[in-house]
């Protein structure tokens, strides 16, 4: 199967299926994305182990399966669903380059740029029109402000952000992303929907003194 036609089916799924994941595991069962480049890269996830208090589910490749399935959930609430289904589903690929153990944690410093570089890098073995390419470029690159903003760590840049894409779709990626994690709770779920809240309110602000 070429590359071209790999992409044309997975993005099939992406917008159609409630659960996109189930397509994306078959393809991977079928030993499809680890012959046709880039889609081995998504395969390579299964090696990035993560943070087990963070992440119980285990794995980037588990996380991002569980990410695109919340992401489908509320791609009719997104600007742009092609856009945003295909973050959905690369949006943790810097974490390949970024995974380290530091202090005996497994972290993954930076791997939201990193993210971008290498999403933009993915995207360019196929002819996309370049507004396309950038949008799911931009999700990739600020989809952890969410956190930086709530947590109010010097990482949160969210003037930059606004130059590239808009507040509400950078926190509806984020949301899946928080929520397709395993062994969450209704109270972490409410948290993670008032964190996505909060951070909208800092947005509005940011582009209130803007227009000031």
């Amino acid at each position: 199967m070429k590359k071209e036609e790999v992409f044309r089916l997975l993005e099939q799924h992406l917008l159609k299926d409630d659960r996109p994941a189930v397509f994306i595991d078959k393809l991977d069962r079928e030993g499809i994305l680890k012959r046709v480049e880039p889609f081995n890269l998504l395969v390579q996830l299964k090696k990035v182990e993560q943070d087990e208090k963070h992440h119980p589910e285990g794995n980037v490749w588990n996380h991002t399966l569980l990410v695109v399935d919340e992401a489908a959930k509320r791609r009719s609430l997104s600007r742009e669903p092609r856009a945003f289904m295909w973050g959905a589903l690369l949006h943790d690929l810097g974490k390949l380059r970024t995974t380290a153990v530091r202090k005996g944690r497994i972290t993954a410093y930076d791997h939201d740029k990193i993210g971008g570089i290498m999403a933009e890098e993915f995207l360019s073995h196929f002819e996309l029109e370049e507004k396309l390419v950038l949008r799911i470029v931009s999700l990739v690159k600020w989809h952890m402000q969410v956190l930086f903003v709530v947590k109010g760590l010097p990482f949160a840049a969210v003037e930059d952000m606004l130059q590239e894409i808009e507040a509400e779709e950078v926190a509806l990626l984020a949301l899946c992303d928080r929520l397709g994690r395993g062994g969450l709770t209704e109270e972490i779920k409410e948290k993670e929907e008032k964190d996505v809240k909060k951070f909208l309110q800092v947005c509005r602000g940011v582009e209130r003194e803007r227009m000031t």
